[in-house]
């Protein structure tokens, strides 16, 4: 990633506040050559796993920098992950660090159990501060260290970022990406979708810690030579279209809740986003009339885009391709991503199946870490099965049917609802509960709970929100439940496995006759 233009601006960067920063290719790279020399200097070597949980900050740029430049392997990690989701992910990745913003120390130290492998932990923080006991500061790693670095040697097939992801049941996987997955993505995304180009000024909304932010945000905005606009502050649909008028925003990445709340906006037409070329979407289908009020007043089409944790864009409508609103769009490469059955066949087009990959796509992942069989468990025939469902039409357009499992896509979260439950399986009042994906106008789907209670305790408003904040307080709070149902009894099959499926259900068409539910936050 680095610019044959050293004084070309890489990052542009504003906080909610108003304070900016900038930085050039020349420094950026200078400074992961400190960070990287600071690395190698504690012992970490190359093929070492570092967890990484750092805001929407210059310096995070930085520090996926040096640790590629390293041969050190990532894992992105979210700030509103707690105790539990980290001590998992430290155990099961044997990771020898971690380096977190210095608001989330306090999460690593609750940490009850022991990690045998984790030696180093590294704070961050924006100027230089008091640091605790245990804990490195990455400003003093970095001072007084050279700023040129040989880049370690790895290999295509070397392991460059292990991303967790949720799954359906049990914890969250290990999905292991290799450094040639960069390369290929580099190929795809940038080029064929967000359509980048050296003088643009990008904006990826993603934060740190999902894959999304390694798409889009960090590699195909520097992999492509631009600029790229980092925004640390909360959202608020009037702000947003603030900064792309007044930073000139020439391709823009959003989740589709950020659109359809910029969407709602009263005064729409105020805003000047003539400078802004390229609009995608992805995390979740974007609903029609939101892309029709783009094109109403800003003569902007948002193209949708479809990929996964496990892979890269896969589906979504090109630069320069037709648009069908209400579809995903189309394949990246032709035979690259297929409707399939149960045997791994490709189905004719106006049949429902799942959305399937071919297994030699350069960009899809290695494998899930100490987990292969998984791997080869969601594979048929050629094609690993994404979990979702669709059909494609005679030109080649994909619909998209639903989830053909249980996981909850909400604003672009990928949330697993056994993490819920098992949350809420703790606290003292639950019997039992089911989480399933409830639709919602703004997220697409919210977390709902159906909740079964001990027999002694009643359901109320009030006990809504005091198991509401024990989810939060026991792993991240995106996951938490929006909605919570009180009910007798779940459904369940004759052996006593949760049938979902029918709350899901019982959800879509709840929301078909009024939208209206029991207990809603």
């Amino acid at each position: 990633m680095e610019h044959s233009d050293s004084a070309k601006i890489a990052l542009k960067w504003l906080d909610g506040n108003g304070d900016y920063e900038e930085i050039t290719y020349g420094e950026l790279h200078k400074q992961a050559n400190q960070l990287a020399n600071g690395l190698k200097g504690l012992g970490l070597r190359k093929g070492d796993r570092v967890l990484v949980m750092v805001p929407r900050r210059i310096i995070t740029y930085v520090i996926y920098l040096a640790c590629l430049k390293t041969g050190l392997a990532i894992i992105p990690s979210s700030e509103m992950l707690r105790a539990k989701d980290l001590a998992y992910r430290l155990r099961h990745s044997e990771a020898r660090a971690v380096i977190v913003w210095s608001d989330a120390t306090q999460e690593v130290d609750k940490i009850g159990e022991d990690i045998p492998s984790l030696a180093y932990r590294i704070v961050v923080s924006a100027e230089k501060a008091e640091i605790k006991a245990n804990w490195i500061g990455i400003h003093d790693m970095m001072e007084s260290q050279s700023d040129t670095f040989t880049t370690v040697d790895t290999h295509r097939d070397d392991m460059a970022i292990l991303a967790y992801t949720s799954g359906t049941t049990g914890n969250p996987k290990g999905v292991v990406h290799t450094h040639g997955w960069g390369y290929a993505h580099l190929r795809i995304a940038a080029t064929l979708w967000l359509d980048i180009q050296e003088s643009d000024t990008v904006w990826a909304t993603a934060a740190p810690g999902w894959q999304k932010w390694i798409w889009s945000p960090f590699l195909s905005v520097l992999g492509s030579g631009a600029t790229g606009f980092v925004y640390n502050g909360s959202f608020q649909p009037n702000r947003y279209l603030e900064l792309i008028q007044s930073y000139g925003i020439k391709v823009l990445c959003c989740t589709p809740t950020e659109y359809r709340l910029m969407a709602k906006t009263s005064g729409l037409k105020q805003y000047d986003l003539s400078n802004l070329r390229s609009a995608v979407s992805a995390g979740e289908p974007l609903n029609e009339e939101v892309i029709k009020e783009f094109q109403r007043h800003f003569n902007l089409t948002i193209r949708d885009g479809y990929g996964q944790t496990e892979s890269t864009l896969l589906i979504g409508t090109l630069k320069d391709a037709p648009s069908r609103i209400g579809s995903m769009g189309r394949s990246i490469a032709d035979g690259l991503v297929e409707i399939i059955d149960e045997s791994g066949t490709p189905l004719a087009p106006g049949q429902v199946g799942d959305i399937a990959v071919h297994s030699d796509m350069p960009a899809l992942f290695q494998n899930y870490y100490h987990d292969p069989e998984r791997k080869l468990a969601s594979t048929r025939g050629n094609y690993f099965v994404t979990g979702d469902r669709a059909r494609k039409d005679a030109e080649g357009y994909f619909w998209f049917e639903g989830r053909g499992d249980d996981i909850i896509i909400s604003s672009g979260y990928t949330i697993g609802p056994f993490e819920v439950e098992e949350a809420l399986m703790k606290h003292h009042a639950v019997k039992e509960c089911a989480v399933v994906a409830s639709p919602d106008e703004i997220r697409g789907h919210v977390v709902k709970a159906f909740i079964v209670l001990q027999e002694e305790i009643a359901g109320s408003p009030a006990m809504v929100k005091e198991l509401q904040n024990y989810v939060k307080e026991w792993t991240a709070p995106y996951k938490y439940p929006r909605k919570i149902e009180f009910i007798k009894d779940l459904p369940k099959t004759n052996s006593g496995k949760i049938r979902r499926i029918e709350l899901r259900q019982q959800e879509q068409k709840a929301s078909q006759v009024s939208g209206e539910n029991k207990i809603i936050d």
